[in-house]
């Protein structure tokens, strides 16, 4: 992968900063929800469910692009060190501020950013489906998104940590744990390896999205039915009051 030599500038910073809060906020929302889940439905419970599921998928949207651009360019230029588009490489100067002594830290730091936010908005599809009696094909989807994701996360927690502890090239399954040589093997290799796996864990994403839409009304329904039951228990309760 590329080395970034750039001095970060504050847009740099400024960027990198907002994409970690983003990850941030997107999983402490997932916190929220699965605490949430556990009880009766609140009516901003289902809207905050939507919101997380769409900037999952705007994060997705935005982190595919960036492995079709590099396998795009690997396919013109095969044998050249691979390439990040012009506003990777922004977020990547500015998560490389963290230790400037390891040029590809900041790659490495983005990249797994990217896919928790990713993964984040498949937890989200799961728990907007979990309170809905029965197994919704949505969700079926959605588990083994995260599941799917879940591994591909780790694999860039083992990449990230690797040279942030000092390994003079990334560690993990995506760079045969090291033993190849940097050149273009490496490189063809590192990039087809991840665009598959974005490849894939897109794909999922998409067919559980579709089967949501198709049970988005019983989803709804049992929303309502909760918040229905709510009032009329709280109804209940000040009558017996009185």
């Amino acid at each position: 992968m590329p080395s970034m030599v750039t001095p970060a500038s504050s847009v740099d910073t400024i960027g990198a900063l907002l994409l970690i809060a983003w990850a941030i906020a997107m999983w402490f929302a997932v916190a929220v929800l699965a605490y949430a889940n556990r009880r009766p439905a609140r009516p901003w419970l289902f809207k905050t469910s939507v919101g997380l599921i769409g900037l999952g998928v705007i994060g997705q949207v935005g982190h595919f692009q960036e492995h079709v651009s590099q396998a795009g360019y690997w396919i013109a230029h095969p044998n050249s060190p691979a390439w990040m588009t012009p506003w990777a490489n922004s977020l990547s100067r500015g998560m490389g501020q963290i230790d400037t002594t390891k040029p590809s830290l900041g790659m490495e730091i983005l990249h797994l950013t990217g896919n928790f936010i990713f993964l984040a908005g498949l937890v989200g599809i799961m728990l907007i489906a979990k309170r809905v009696a029965g197994n919704l094909k949505s969700q079926k989807w959605a588990k083994m998104g995260v599941w799917m994701q879940g591994i591909h996360g780790v694999e860039h927690i083992v990449l990230t940590a690797s040279v942030a502890l000092g390994a003079s090239r990334a560690i993990g399954l995506s760079t045969w744990f090291g033993t190849i040589d940097p050149g273009p093997a490496l490189t063809t290799y590192r990039v087809w390896w991840h665009f598959v796996a974005n490849l894939i864990g897109t794909a999922i994403l998409a067919l559980s999205l579709y089967h949501l839409w198709r049970e988005r009304q019983i989803v709804v329904a049992r929303y309502q039915k909760d918040q229905h039951d709510k009032k009329g228990k709280r109804e209940d309760s000040l009558a017996l009051a009185e």
